[in-house]
Order: C-alpha cells, then structure tokens, then sequence
C-alpha cells in the first residue's frame, strides 16, 4: 500500500525515480508524483491515475535534478485528486509518506491556528507544515526532523527533501517499512527493496522508530531515542526476471504458471535425503496448543492448517484474523506458541498482533516470503515460503507456497508428538515430492475453465461450497473471485447450506463445489443436489472418479488428477485461481491492480 523512493544521484533521478515507481504498482496505488531539488529550487509533478499519466505530464512538463523522491499514493485521507497526491509542499520541503498519522486532526488545528493554510484533505500535509515552522523558528533540516518526530503518532515512512540542499535526503520510519540503498557516491531509500535492485544490491533496513540522514557519502541512523545506531547492511538477491511478465498478460497469470517451479523449489529446501529440513529449535512434542493469526489469503491458508495440525498431530490449534486478535485480548500462554503468516511480511495487522502475542507466548514463529521483512525479524523463528516476487494483488503462488511449508509443520508436529511413525512421514513427504507434477497437469485445466468463465461473468452471486478442508478453499475460491472480478461471492461448509445459504439458490446461482473423492465426498455430492433440485448451476471440481460418479446433471465439471487427501487443499487452488482469473479477463477488470486493494496493507 503506497510506494516511496528516494534517489541522491549522479545523473537526471526523473527518469529513475518513475521506474523505481514503476516496480512499486503491485502495491496498489490510484495516484502518483515525483519532487525534485534542481540548482537549490524545489519542484514536483503530481498526477491520477496511472504511471503512465505522470510519465506524459512530465514529457510536457520536464523536472531537473539529480536529488528526488517518489510516491505512489492509495488515498486514505482525502480522495484520489492532485491536491491529495504526494510528494506534499510546506515552503522549503517536500515529503512523501506512507501509513497513517492518528493525531493529525489536532496537528492540523493547531497549524490552522498558527496561520498555515492547508492544500490538501490528507493527514500527510501536517508533517510537512509541522517540519516548515521548526525551520522557520531556525532549526536546520537535521534538528527539525528529530523535534517533530516524536509529535507524530500512528504508523509512518517517510522522506523529506529540503531547497537549497541537493546533497540531503531524511527519512523515518515507525509501523511501515523502509529501506536505504548504498550506492557508489550515490545514495537510494525506498519503501520496498524490489524498488532498489536496478540500483543497488546493498540495502540497510531501519528497525522500528528508527530515522536517518543520507548524503551521497552514506547515511546516519539514528534510533527512536536519537542516538546513533548500526544497521547491517545486507546483499539483496532479487531475480528480476520474476518482476516481468515473461510474455504473460498479466502478472497473475504468469504466477499461476510459477507454482509448479516455486512448490518444487520450496520443498526441495525443507525436504532432504533424510527427511525433514526444518529448522533447528522446532519441537512440538510438549507443546500445549498452537495460535495462528493472519489477514486475507493468508488467514485462509491458516484455516487449512488448522485442519492438519489438529488431525496429523492432536495439536489444539486456534486460529485469529490479525486485525481482530489483540482487540479482543485473546488469553495466551508462555506454553503457547503462536505462529504469523504473512506474503509480505510487512501486513501492519499481523505484525502489531505478534508484538503482542510476544510477550505472552514460549515461541513466535512466522511463515514469510521476505526473509527480511519486519515480521520475520521480529520473529524467534522465521520460515521463507520460498515463492519469488509476487506482484498480483490477488495472491496465487505464495498461498500454495504457504501451505506447503505449513503442512511441512503439522507433519513435524505429528512425528514429534508420536502421531506419525517415520515410515508415514516418508510417504507423506514422497507423496508430496510429486506434488509439482499434479500441478502442472491441473493447469492443463485453463481452457474448460476460460469456456465456462465467459457464462460465469454474467452472474450476480456465486457460492463456493466445501467440506473439511475443502471448506477454506471455498473461502479462498469467493475471496478471489470477488477481488479481481467485482463479483459478489460467498465460501461456505457444504454443511451449513440448509442453515441459511440454501434461500440464494435459483437458477441464476453458478454454485462451485470443491469435492475430491475423499471421505466427505459422499456427503458433498449429498449437498451438491441440494442445490441442482432448486435449479442451482453446479461446477463440480473434482477428480476423474468423482465427476464419473456425481457429475451428471452439473453446469460444468472440471477434473482434476487423483491426489492424497492431505495434499488436495494445496491441488484444488489452482482451479479456484483460474476460475477468478479467466472471469475477471471476460468482465474486462484490472487483474493485477484490482480497484481499491493493495499488495501490502501497511496500515491497520
């Protein structure tokens, strides 16, 4: 959610700074603009809308400089208009911010009162108003930065650029990541490292509260008490060829094709000759229960998990939405583990949750696909997810991922507690060695699937039904349905059709029924009827021997490969991505760049 970067060059920085931009879009933006420092004068260029509507302002309207900063703005406070975009102007600075600042009414009320007259409807417009009086009182920009900080409560990024100075860029951060870049006699922040690797592979993360002054010389960091501080720098190895298309429309489709490669690649570093490679410091064997909390998808892919520790290792396994957890003050134990998923590793709901949970619990672990994100520092143990890059909003690979390495776990759990004997865990991990290659023929499934997308793009609603863990695939299939296509969708327990859901069904309803022949599969189809004798649409999803046996009298069936019982939540993605990818292309959406979502939600 909202991009930053800010570049100390040796050349023009317009051109890079809008590039840096461009490798930002995934995090959803619906405005953007540049600020540069050119021969001591401050200037920018804001536009809405898309990068590329900034791109052709400033072929008009050109900025000099070899000193900027960049933002893309999803608007919060105030709607998506120039006044609103970033970067915001108080006299001789500039800032672009990303998070929210809580007290920034009575901020503004008191700029108001001391005579500042505001430009914008944003929150971000009293930070800058606020830096403009301590220099006008006399503080140079360094000690104008470090007064004000500490009158800004929420969560916040920030880079500030100052007239006159063409070798200064400040930033901070408190709740929203940042990152600087170390170049030779150049300099880079930004809000996201992929925004960097053209320009740098050595990268500096500022820890909580901490802010930094950087010259083309390097940087001082300092920390939330103002004293000097030492970041590590670390190597980023990005493959960047992950952050273009390939020759795919769209970058949802490519990573629905990625996960064949990224599952093996995930499972050949947890899984070795001798069986599990998890970890040391893993052991569940007296372990009294388990919390797992996370936002989205990611919930989603909890909710499987539950699923698995609980029956692979008798584990009691409790599951939590980040944003609800702390709220409700949930009781933990220091006999307790809690466990955070999260694809960016940055969600601002799940980090504020595991800071509480800290504290409470023997053991935070997280499963993440930025080793380095805040979540992952912050946690006692720390499991890569291993999917590469993942720029469509909607997330595909990273949610097969984690459930990969989450089942990884509860198979761990269920050897450490004498739930699984070895020669049961062997099978489970050969079984799921093979995993990649049922993908791959599931994939196969893309031209049934855009067949039917086309009929599903004229419907209204559309229900997803499963059983035991079927059912949070049927919350996943809704949930990516309804993000990218605008369709209104529900995931329900086959279960609970006749408990309410039951009274939506007529002939205008496309029900998909997640179903793999297992041992719910009887009472599945059961439901499934339910539905066809009130003139329901059915897509069965299925395997061969389930649509030979239940699929008479669907709309639509599609088949998938027989596949272990453990592993088919994993398997049964693929459809339920295709289906709201190919529908989403038929109602002609923004697949990638869905209107009012974000990649990364880094505020609460």
């Amino acid at each position: 959610m909202c991009g930053i970067v800010g570049i100390l060059g040796k050349h023009q920085v317009a051109p890079q700074l809008v590039e840096a931009l461009k490798r930002l879009e995934y995090r959803g933006y619906d405005s953007a603009g540049i600020a540069t420092v050119n021969e001591g004068r401050l200037d920018r260029r804001r536009a809405v809308g898309k990068l590329v509507n900034l791109s052709d302002l400033l072929v008009h309207q050109p900025l000099a400089g070899r000193s900027g900063i960049g933002h893309t703005r999803w608007a919060t406070h105030g709607a998506a208009t120039v006044a609103n975009a970033h970067p915001h102007s108080a006299g001789n600075v500039v800032v672009v911010h990303n998070g929210i600042i809580e007290n920034f009414r009575e901020l503004r009320c008191e700029l108001a009162a001391a005579g500042h007259a505001f430009e914008s409807e944003t929150d971000t417009e009293t930070v800058v108003a606020l830096l403009r009086r301590e220099m006008a009182a006399g503080l140079p920009p360094r000690e104008a930065v470090a007064t004000i900080l500490p009158r800004l409560f929420g969560a916040f990024a920030l880079a500030f650029l100052f007239e006159g100075e063409e070798d200064l860029l400040i930033c901070a951060r408190k709740g929203s990541p940042l990152a600087i870049g170390h170049g030779e006699g150049e300099m880079f922040v930004g809000s996201d490292a992929i925004a960097l690797a053209p320009m740098t592979d050595r990268v500096t993360y500022l820890e909580e509260g901490d802010w930094a002054v950087l010259t083309r010389a390097g940087a001082e960091i300092f920390d939330v008490a103002g004293r000097r501080a030492n970041r590590a720098q670390t190597r980023i190895q990005l493959d960047t060829t992950r952050i273009e298309k390939a020759g795919y429309k769209h970058f949802m489709a490519k990573e629905i094709a990625e996960q064949p490669v990224v599952l093996a690649d995930a499972l050949r570093h947890y899984i070795g000759e001798a069986g599990l490679n998890l970890p040391a410091g893993l052991d569940f064997s007296t372990l009294e229960r388990i919390t797992l909390v996370a936002c989205g998808t990611a919930h989603i892919a909890c909710h499987v998990a539950k699923y698995w520790f609980e029956s692979l290792a008798r584990l009691p396994c409790d599951i939590d939405i980040a944003s609800e957890f702390r709220y409700r003050e949930p009781p933990l134990s220091d006999k307790d583990w809690a466990l955070f998923v999260s694809q960016s590793g940055e969600t601002a709901d799940t980090l504020a949750a595991l800071r509480y949970a800290k504290e409470k619990v023997a053991k935070v672990l997280s499963v993440v696909n930025v080793p380095t994100s805040s979540i992952a520092r912050e946690s006692d143990l720390a499991l890569p997810i291993l999917a590469g890059v993942e720029v469509g909003v909607a997330s595909t690979k990273a949610f097969t991922c984690q459930l990969a390495v989450l089942l990884l776990l509860a198979l761990k759990a269920g050897a450490d507690r004498g739930r699984l004997s070895a020669g049961q865990l062997a099978e489970h991990l050969a079984a799921l060695r093979q995993l990649p290659g049922l993908m791959n023929h599931a994939l196969g499934l893309a031209d049934p699937v855009q067949a039917l997308s086309g009929k599903l793009a004229k419907a209204e609603d559309v229900l997803f039904l499963g059983r035991g863990p079927m059912y949070p695939l049927a919350l996943e299939g809704a949930l990516k349905l309804k993000e990218i296509s605008y369709i209104h969708a529900e995931g329900h327990a086959s279960g609970e059709l006749k408990h309410g859901p039951i009274a939506l069904i007529d002939n205008r309803v496309p029900v998909v029924v997640l179903a793999p022949r297992d041992a719910l599969f009887e009472k599945t189809v059961s439901n499934m009827q339910e539905v066809m004798a009130r003139h329901g649409k059915v897509v069965l999803i299925s395997d061969a021997a389930g649509v030979a046996e239940a699929g008479a009298g669907c709309w639509q069936t599609l088949a998938l490969p027989q596949v272990p019982d453990l592993m088919a939540p994993i398997l049964y993605a693929i459809p339920v991505q295709l289906l709201a990818y190919h529908t989403a292309i038929a109602k002609g959406t923004d697949v990638d760049q869905p209107r009012n979502l974000a990649k990364s939600v880094t505020v609460e």
